[in-house]
């Protein structure tokens, strides 16, 4: 049956954030991308008013399209590749507030997180890639970055070279149920959705950390770039902008964008706390200089190694992990703060 334009409008403005046109013009794929990330955070459903007609089209003449078009390479889309990478790191980040407690968790769940989320912007339309080197590009790119939270950055650069790469056509299939799509989109749903609502739930406080921690650590490996640092801020800050002006600084927008900032001033504070804690392990205090800290880490790591300490080997252990925490913490730059502010 041909989809009509009015309707596509209409699902678009009634559940666009949750996909629903794309749900009716049979673009799952982008349905669930839009699912998880409510409209791409608002903006992509926005920018979308513009290419509903091509979507339109492309679906009515989608038997003879992927017949003709399955012979051949797609074109190589910059929008797509970007998309890719951000869909990526997203995915990677979610998983690490969720799933971060498991034993393999940077061999195995970071990287499969990541994977799938940049195989499911190459999905999206008439084309797709290729399963299993996708993901092996990711699963290989890990172990370079094990144990650290900037390993998001390149297992999605990565992930999304390789789908670029091997990019293709989809091939032609047949008409499936509402009823067996929608079952299948339920389940990716709950997949993603599952384990960031149980932590949320039955480990609020600790969740609460991992997320200021996680959003902190994102916002820190910008540190050396301040444009883009204060860019990627204010993309976070453009809905919550976009709303108080076209509502005003009256009624939900406004309290609702405090609690944004307060948001901002949390993961700062959790920040500079774990700076303090960092300087007490090392007995240092506030204004130490790299030096200084490299200096004090090497002493302390000298002092309680457990190779060192084979009469106390359980608290040097403790002390050694305690050691390495801290010295990450003080070998990231410090962001100002206040500086994410317009």
């Amino acid at each position: 049956m041909a989809k009509g334009l009015l309707m596509t409008y209409a699902l678009w403005a009634v559940g666009g954030p949750a996909g629903l046109h794309h749900l009716y013009l049979g673009r799952d794929s982008h349905a669930l991308l839009w699912m998880l990330t409510l409209g791409g955070g608002g903006l992509g459903w926005l920018w979308e008013f513009w290419k509903l007609p091509s979507f339109v089209a492309q679906a009515n003449r989608a038997q003879e399209q992927r017949q003709s078009s399955g012979r051949g390479t797609p074109p190589l889309s910059l929008i797509r590749f970007v998309a890719q990478m951000i869909v990526g790191i997203y995915f990677g980040l979610v998983a690490l507030i969720s799933l971060s407690f498991m034993a393999s968790f940077y061999i195995v769940g970071l990287p499969l997180a990541v994977g799938l989320g940049v195989l499911l912007v190459a999905a999206i339309g008439n084309q797709t890639s290729d399963l299993k080197k996708t993901l092996g590009a990711a699963f290989l790119t890990s172990p370079i970055f094990y144990g650290r939270p900037i390993a998001i950055l390149p297992i999605s650069l990565a992930a999304s070279i390789t789908a670029q790469k091997h990019r293709r056509y989809k091939p032609s299939v047949g008409s499936e149920t509402l009823s067996v799509r929608l079952y299948r989109l339920g389940l990716a749903y709950l997949a993603f959705t599952g384990p960031l609502v149980y932590s949320a739930l039955c480990n609020t406080a600790v969740t609460v950390n991992y997320v200021a921690d996680t959003l902190g650590s994102f916002l820190s490996w910008f540190s050396f770039f301040p444009l883009f640092g204060r860019l990627l801020e204010s993309v976070l800050l453009l809905p919550f902008r976009a709303w108080k002006l076209l509502i005003g600084d009256h009624g939900i927008s406004s309290s609702y964008f405090q609690e944004w900032e307060k948001l901002y001033e949390f993961v700062h504070s959790f920040q500079d706390e774990k700076r303090q804690l960092a300087l007490q392990v090392f007995g240092l205090s506030e204004g130490a200089t790299n030096e200084e800290i490299h200096g004090r880490y090497r002493e302390l790591v000298k002092t309680w190694h457990p190779d060192h300490n084979q009469h106390q080997m359980e608290e040097a252990q403790r002390h050694f992990l305690e050691i390495q925490a801290a010295y990450d913490v003080l070998r990231q730059p410090r962001t100002p703060r206040g500086s994410w502010r317009w």
